[in-house]
């Protein structure tokens, strides 16, 4: 069961991934002024990127979910590291383009 749980966090935080680079893009087109261009391009490289890592991350947690299923199984199961990290990396690159893009949008 925890197996489970653990699965359909990690889609929650794939569907929230998607989601920041959804409203990013969302706020910045649908704003009246328009600021420049590279903030443009900044506010679509969040959404392609978030769309991607968000899209890698529920495939990842899908394939490590059968992983884990079949360790439990057979009684050989240890815990991963390599994710979180994985995750964390990709989660503060987000935060960074974000931090770019509102950097730009304040100048």
């Amino acid at each position: 069961m925890a197996n489970e749980r653990t699965f359909l966090a990690w889609v929650r935080t794939s569907i929230a991934v998607i989601g920041i680079g959804v409203l990013a893009s969302t706020l910045h087109f649908n704003n009246i002024q328009r600021v420049n261009e590279f903030a443009d391009r900044i506010a679509v490289a969040l959404s392609l990127f978030s769309l991607v890592i968000g899209l890698t991350i529920l495939l990842y947690s899908t394939m490590n979910y059968f992983r884990v299923r079949k360790r439990i199984n057979t009684q050989t199961y240890t815990s991963s590291r390599s994710l979180i990290y994985l995750i964390t990396t990709i989660i503060l690159l987000i935060f960074i383009l974000l931090l770019t893009y509102l950097f730009v949008i304040l100048i």
